[in-house]
């Protein structure tokens, strides 16, 4: 498997994660105004949790190609950081490969 595949389909598995997390906490009426989600970084073994403003992740899942990580993990290979936020950055995949992964697993389409 190509390593732009697999970055995609791990980060794509730490996309459906956050999504459980998020609709978790709807249904317990957990409303704070953040969440805490894993990073979304490539890295199988990663599981840093991030707080962000759900106002903030709301806005990264409305594009199948962002994801939430961890300052300095993401693959410059395959994405790029487009925003830089206290605790977080957000990354636009870019590769083909991560691209296509990114869209057909995106639990929101």
């Amino acid at each position: 498997m190509d390593q732009d595949k697999r970055v995609g389909i791990n980060e794509a598995i730490f996309r459906q994660v956050n999504e459980k997390i998020k609709n978790l906490d709807d249904e317990l009426g957990v409303d704070d105004g953040t969440i805490t989600v894993i990073c979304e970084c490539g890295d199988a073994a990663c599981a840093e949790r991030i707080e962000l403003p759900l106002e903030h992740y709301e806005r990264v899942r409305s594009d199948s190609l962002l994801y939430v990580i961890v300052p300095g993990h993401e693959f410059p290979d395959f994405e790029s950081v487009v925003e830089h936020a206290e605790g977080y950055d957000v990354v636009r995949k870019q590769a083909d490969e991560a691209v296509e992964v990114a869209e057909e697993t995106d639990p929101r389409k």
